[in-house]
């Protein structure tokens, strides 16, 4: 089946709203679609798959290989691609793993979303310099977002005419199609009790377009998207080993973040996966391995430290059998987590660790990730990205690693007999 890129020349242009709205109103009309979000991201896929019902991928061209990417973006529906940042913007030092990749990549047309709330004939040369940047980019549409009226929108629509890109919608400046966010992104889908409202209110406005002016042209827009490329076979090696043949994974407001395509390298080699809830109080499930992904535990540290029967038979767990924890799940694996009002949280005192948010301070990048021991041998990439302040920690080292441009960091994660974690996620074989 066809796809297409939505990208944006900047974070902040509404790619995501403009993505659910899409989402929204084409499965509503009846079409097969699903989304794909263009990153390391673990919180807007969520919102695709709220808008149509359909399983939402990462494609992180940066991490993943392009057969990885192909064969992950393959599937009997349309495929919408919501970009990450600008459309250029990627790794340094040259910008590897921009959504640019994924538009050379896979040869999908682009729709570049414009945020025009504060400007008019200025939107010409903004595109045209997108639009011509790199041939083989092929931006192949607008839509307009953040418009104030319809004189408005023809102003914009009347500069953009002599580029002969087509103004495939326009949407009305409206304080109603925001989502609300906090320091990693959008507050998670499935704590926003008003989203099923939301996405038909956005699927509304993306069809009608502003008052006044022209309606949203959804038969071009569908008309620029191309058929994906031939999927490739995924050599069986190049996919992510399971650390155990029966996995517990948390699985919870607190623990959230976990890649499909991880979970389901997993299933396809054979293990077994039991997902619980800490938030939940549940015991943590009978296994050969304990996962604890990242999320939110520094939001609900008090609601943790209060789960005596998932904080003992967690310990127990690790008497015996290995656990890891990544990120969140590694700050809760620590001794204590003071949260942003400096107040300490006793967690599961199973590696010496201490984090803290009083003072939060921004760790953000991709990682090429050495295994010096531990459940994942070998070479990963993989992505930071928290606002923790470590306080101490102790234990052996967990991985070498370097960043984007290859440089040496220091050590990440650590290990304390079958117990280790770090901050990385893991996102692909190195």
């Amino acid at each position: 089946m066809p796809g297409l890129i939505l990208a944006a020349p900047s974070s902040g242009a509404g790619k995501t709203t403009v993505t659910l709205a899409l989402l929204r109103l084409l499965s509503r009309l009846g079409l097969d679609v699903r989304g794909a979000k263009s990153g390391p991201d673990y919180i807007d896929p969520r919102f695709h798959e709220a808008a149509c019902g359909a399983p939402c991928v990462n494609l992180d061209a940066w991490a993943m290989s392009p057969e990885r990417l192909i064969s992950l973006a393959a599937g009997p529906e349309l495929l919408i691609i919501e970009g990450a940042m600008g459309l250029f913007d990627g790794a340094p030092p040259e910008g590897r793993g921009a959504v640019a990749d994924l538009a050379r990549l896979m040869a999908l047309p682009v729709v570049l979303v414009v945020d025009a709330a504060r400007m008019a004939q200025s939107v010409a040369p903004l595109v045209a310099g997108f639009a011509a940047h790199d041939p083989a980019v092929r931006v192949a549409g607008v839509i307009l977002n953040n418009v104030g009226s319809a004189r408005h929108a023809g102003m914009l629509r009347a500069a953009l005419a002599p580029l002969g890109l087509p103004v495939l919608a326009a949407l009305p400046r409206r304080a109603d199609l925001a989502l609300p966010s906090r320091h990693l992104g959008l507050v998670q889908a499935g704590e926003n009790p008003d989203l099923a409202a939301f996405l038909d209110r956005a699927a509304d406005a993306l069809a009608a377009g502003v008052a006044g002016d022209e309606a949203t042209d959804l038969e071009a827009l569908l008309s620029l998207s191309t058929p994906l490329p031939d999927v490739p076979d995924l050599d069986p090696s190049a996919r992510l080993n399971p650390p155990a043949q029966t996995i517990a994974i948390a699985r919870d407001e607190a623990f959230a973040f976990t890649y499909p395509h991880m979970l389901n390298d997993w299933r396809a080699a054979g293990a077994e996966l039991r997902f619980f809830s800490p938030l939940a109080d549940h015991a943590v499930p009978q296994a050969d391995f304990v996962f604890l992904p990242g999320g939110y535990p520094e939001l609900h540290a008090g609601r943790i430290a209060r789960a005596a029967t998932f904080l003992a038979t967690l310990r127990r767990h690790g008497d015996h059998r290995p656990i890891y924890g990544e990120c969140g799940g590694y700050m809760v694996l620590g001794d204590v987590l003071f949260d942003s009002d400096n107040t300490p949280h006793q967690m599961a005192g199973l590696l010496p660790l201490a984090t803290s948010f009083k003072t939060r301070r921004l760790h953000l990048g991709y990682r090429t990730l050495t295994a010096t021991t531990g459940p994942f041998p070998g070479r990963h990439r993989a992505h930071e990205f928290h606002y923790a302040t470590t306080l101490h920690k102790g234990g052996a080292p967990l991985f070498e690693a370097t960043d984007a441009t290859g440089a040496a960091l220091p050590p990440m994660g650590i290990r304390e007999g079958q117990i280790c974690g770090s901050f990385a996620h893991i996102i692909d074989r190195g």
